[in-house]
């Protein structure tokens, strides 16, 4: 059984395929942890702290078992995916369109992280988890909940974590956040393509399609010199993809906020989803600093109605 997450993986579609693996593992299934893409500088680092391998990167999946891990939308899966059989879901995203032929192990919770979901799996099923896996899993919560600043952060996440850093020996898992963000905030001399796929999620929403990437960094003034190379680099990717918007979301994380960089054919979209009249290339959204809350649920519930 291959055990994946979604393309341009982040740190908990990575980590969170490496646990579900293990804990597959241990309950007497053969299962192997891969990706669809390789890491990021982020995810780089917390493997290597953890002393974790990197999974093996996969493109097709036809005739095999899986697992999936950390989405379940079609456009964010392998185009063979069909000629799979999901055997497993683990997740913490809204239902997409992926369906089965099979029953299957389904474990989808309103938390900040995968990694959340993972943890009271292993409790659930009294197996112990090693000391590497649970402190990337810890950096994978602190990752996808920003440090608990976003919104999807929940009193499940907090409590991962507290003793996710109990089993990894780890003291201050704040110290450890700190220093991950700093590896993810770095973008200097980094290909504008890798930046913008960086954290990239395709979607289709009523029949338009869009993109949506998000580049977090400590200080978003890091950003600014590269802003207008961002801007051409999504101008690209939605003329490549065919797509109505691709947005990037440039999220300070220090002011707790989100420049949104966009292309789109119809920019009145922002104003149905988001109630803001859009200046020509971006706007501040205050508060903002989750693509899977306060984007994507507006977004898909209002801009194309």
């Amino acid at each position: 059984m291959l055990v994946f997450g979604h393309m341009n993986p982040d740190t908990d579609t990575i980590v969170s395929a490496i646990a579900y693996a293990d804990l597959a593992s241990k309950l007497g299934k053969d299962a192997k942890a891969v990706a669809q893409g390789a890491v990021t500088p982020e995810s780089a680092y917390v493997l290597e702290k953890f002393g974790l391998a990197t999974p093996e990167v996969v493109t097709s999946v036809a005739g095999q078992q899986v697992a999936v891990v950390d989405t379940t939308e079609l456009s964010q899966l392998p185009s063979d995916i069909g000629e799979a059989e999901v055997v497993a879901v683990v997740d913490h995203h809204k239902l997409g369109d992926l369906a089965t032929s099979q029953p299957l192990e389904m474990w989808v919770w309103p938390v900040g992280c995968t990694g959340t979901v993972l943890k009271n799996m292993y409790d659930f099923y009294n197996v112990e988890i090693p000391k590497g896996i649970a402190g990337a899993m810890m950096c994978a919560i602190l990752s996808d909940t920003v440090m608990f600043k976003s919104v999807t952060c929940t009193d499940a996440d907090k409590k991962a974590v507290e003793a996710l850093a109990k089993i990894a020996g780890v003291a201050d898992p704040m110290e450890i956040g700190l220093e991950m963000f700093k590896v993810k905030s770095a973008v200097d001399g980094t290909p504008i393509r890798e930046l913008v796929f960086r954290d990239y999620k395709d979607f289709d929403m009523d029949g338009n399609g869009v993109g949506i990437g998000q580049l977090e960094v400590v200080d978003g003034a890091m950003l600014l010199p590269l802003v207008d190379d961002l801007y051409a680099d999504i101008a690209k990717v939605k003329e490549e993809k065919g797509h109505h918007t691709v947005i990037l979301m440039l999220t300070d994380i220090m002011k707790e906020g989100s420049e949104i960089l966009y292309v789109t054919d119809d920019k009145a979209v922002f104003k149905k989803a988001f109630g803001i009249d859009a200046a020509d290339k971006s706007f501040w959204m205050q508060g903002c600093m989750s693509r899977k809350k306060q984007i994507v649920p507006d977004f898909q519930g209002k801009a194309f109605k």
